[in-house]
C-alpha cells in the first residue's frame, strides 16, 4: 500500500484558489478513478472534482468552508489491491454497477487528469461476476492481521477455546442505486455516509433522505459571533471576492451615465396572453425584451462593444452574446446566451430558460459566464421599479426593466389603466453620448409599445 496525494488542480478558469463546499467522501472510504470526491466553489461556478487515484481515503487536507490554493494538497489516497468477495449482496452488486456506469459517463474532466484513454465508449452492463468483484472492492473491509483475528488457545479462560476476535469495523460505504436519490441528497446538502439506510442490503432510499433532511431542519443554526456582542461576521467566499473586485473595477474605471423612460407594455402583455390563450405557453416576456434589445444593438453597434484603453479604440463585436442577470443562492451571476443575434424569439426563450436554470444551480460553463457582450437585467422580478445598475466590465452598457404595473396613462387624450414598466439604461460615456443612448432606448421602447410591427420587421 502506498499513499498518493492529489493537489487541487487548475480548474481551467485562470483562478488561484477555490472554496471547499462539501466533501463527497470521508476518511476511510474507498474511491475509484474519476469518482467525484468534493464540490468546490470558484469565482465562477460550483464544480465536482473527480479523483485521479483509486484506493482508500487516508486524509482530507481541507475542511468544508475553507479556501484552498491551487497546487496545495487536497486529498491523500492509499492505494490497495482488494480481493473479490464471493458473497456480495445484490444491493452491493447494483451499487457497484451504478458506480461503473457513472464513471463511464463522467463529464467532470479537469485540466491535467480525467478518464483514461482506454475507457469504454458505451455504457454496457458487466457480467454478474464482474459486479460482485466491483462491489467487493468498494465495500469489503480491509483484511485484519493475524494478531487481530486469532488468540492462542491457552489464553482462553476456564480451558475453553478462544473464539476469533472480530475484525475492526470498517467505515460504512453508502450504497445508492438510484441517481435520483443521490441528486436529492446533494440538493438537501446531506452527506450520504451520514444517512441511515433502511433499504434492502443497506441501500439508501428516497425516504431515508427525506427523513434525514427533516431531522436536520429541526436544528437551529448557530451564527458566528464576532468580538462585538451580536456582531455576525460572514467571510467572503471565492465568488464574492471576484464579484467585489469586478464591481469595484467597473465603478473606478467607467464614467457611467444613466437614463430612463416609462414604457407602455400593454400591447406586449396582451400579445403574450393571446399566445397562451391559443393553447401554447409561448415565449415569456423576457424573451421578447431580449429580441427587441438585440435588434436595437444591431442599429447601435457601438453599445455591443468593449473599450481598448491601451490603444484608445472602441472595439465593436461581430455577434451579440446577451448576458442575463440571474440571482442565485451564490449571488448575482450573468451567464450569456451565446449567438443571441441569430435566434428567433422562441429560440431565445429556450436558451434563456436553460442558462438561468443552470445559473441558479451554479453550473454554468466558463464560456457562458465570460462571453457576454451586453447585459439585460430584469430587476422587476424583485418587485422594484428602477435601478442604476453597475456595468458588467468589460462591457459598455446594461439595460434594465422594472416591474410591470397597472397605472393611469393618457391614450388619445383619455386617462385609462395601462401596464407600465420603467426601463433604465446605464452606459459608458466614453463610447457614446446621450443622443446615442436615447436612440437605443427609444428603439427598444417603441418595439415594446408596438410588438406586432416590431416582430414583423425583424
Amino acid at each position: 500500500m502506498s499513499d498518493q496525494t492529489f493537489l487541487l488542480p487548475d480548474l481551467g478558469e485562470g483562478l488561484t484558489e477555490a472554496d471547499i463546499v462539501r466533501w463527497l467522501v470521508s476518511e476511510g472510504d474507498t474511491v475509484v478513478v474519476d469518482q467525484s470526491i468534493v464540490e468546490v466553489e470558484t469565482a465562477k461556478s460550483v464544480v465536482e472534482v473527480p479523483s485521479p487515484f483509486a484506493g482508500v481515503v487516508a486524509t482530507l487536507h481541507a475542511a468544508e468552508g475553507s479556501t484552498l490554493d491551487v497546487g496545495r494538497p487536497l486529498i491523500t489516497v492509499a492505494s490497495a489491491i482488494s480481493t473479490p468477495s464471493p458473497d456480495a449482496t445484490p444491493a452491493q452488486e447494483s451499487a457497484a454497477s451504478y458506480r461503473e456506469e457513472e464513471r463511464a459517463g463522467s463529464g467532470n474532466v479537469l485540466i491535467g487528469y480525467g478518464t483514461s484513454s482506454d475507457a469504454p465508449t458505451g455504457r454496457r452492463r458487466r457480467p454478474r461476476a464482474a459486479h460482485a468483484a466491483a462491489a467487493s472492492s468498494v465495500s469489503a473491509p480491509p483484511a485484519a492481521s493475524s494478531r487481530d483475528t486469532m488468540l492462542p488457545a491457552a489464553s482462553a479462560p476456564n480451558g475453553h477455546r478462544a473464539e476469533p476476535a472480530a475484525p475492526a469495523a470498517a467505515k460504512r460505504v453508502p450504497l445508492v442505486i438510484s441517481p435520483l436519490v443521490r441528486s436529492l441528497a446533494r440538493e438537501r446538502g446531506l452527506r450520504l455516509d451520514a444517512i441511515e439506510a433502511t433499504g434492502a442490503g443497506g441501500v439508501i432510499t428516497r425516504a431515508d433522505v427525506e427523513r434525514s433532511s427533516a431531522a436536520r431542519s429541526t436544528a437551529a443554526p448557530v451564527p458566528a459571533v464576532g468580538p462585538v456582542t451580536g456582531e455576525v461576521r460572514i467571510p467572503l467566499n471565492g465568488f464574492r471576492k471576484a464579484a467585489a473586485a469586478a464591481l469595484s473595477r467597473s465603478r473606478s474605471e467607467i464614467p457611467e451615465a444613466t437614463v430612463w423612460v416609462d414604457v407602455d407594455a400593454t400591447a406586449l402583455w396582451e400579445l403574450r396572453e393571446r399566445t397562451r390563450a391559443a393553447g401554447s405557453s409561448g415565449p415569456g416576456l423576457l424573451a421578447y425584451l431580449s429580441r427587441f434589445t438585440v435588434a436595437a444593438l444591431k442599429q447601435y453597434p457601438v453599445l455591443n462593444a468593449r473599450l481598448d484603453t491601451e490603444r484608445q479604440e472602441i472595439v465593436q463585436l461581430p455577434h451579440v452574446n446577451l448576458g442575463i442577470a440571474v440571482q442565485g443562492d451564490r449571488g448575482l451571476v450573468v451567464p450569456a446566451v451565446i449567438g443571441a443575434d441569430a435566434m428567433t424569439t422562441s429560440q431565445l426563450d429556450t436558451a434563456i430558460r436553460r442558462v438561468t436554470a443552470t445559473a441558479r444551480e451554479g453550473r454554468n460553463t466558463t464560456e457562458e459566464l465570460s462571453a457576454g457582450t451586453f447585459t439585460l437585467n430584469n430587476y422587476g422580478s424583485f418587485r422594484v421599479d428602477g435601478s442604476a445598475a453597475i456595468i458588467n466590465h468589460p462591457q459598455v452598457a446594461i439595460l434594465g426593466f422594472g416591474r410591470i404595473l397597472d397605472r393611469p396613462w393618457v391614450v388619445d387624450g383619455q386617462i385609462c389603466a395601462r401596464r407600465i414598466t420603467q426601463m433604465s439604461f446605464v452606459f459608458d460615456h466614453r463610447v457614446c453620448d446621450g443622443g446615442t443612448a436615447a436612440g437605443f432606448m427609444r428603439c427598444v421602447a417603441d418595439a415594446i409599445e408596438d410588438p406586432a410591427a416590431a416582430i414583423a420587421g425583424l
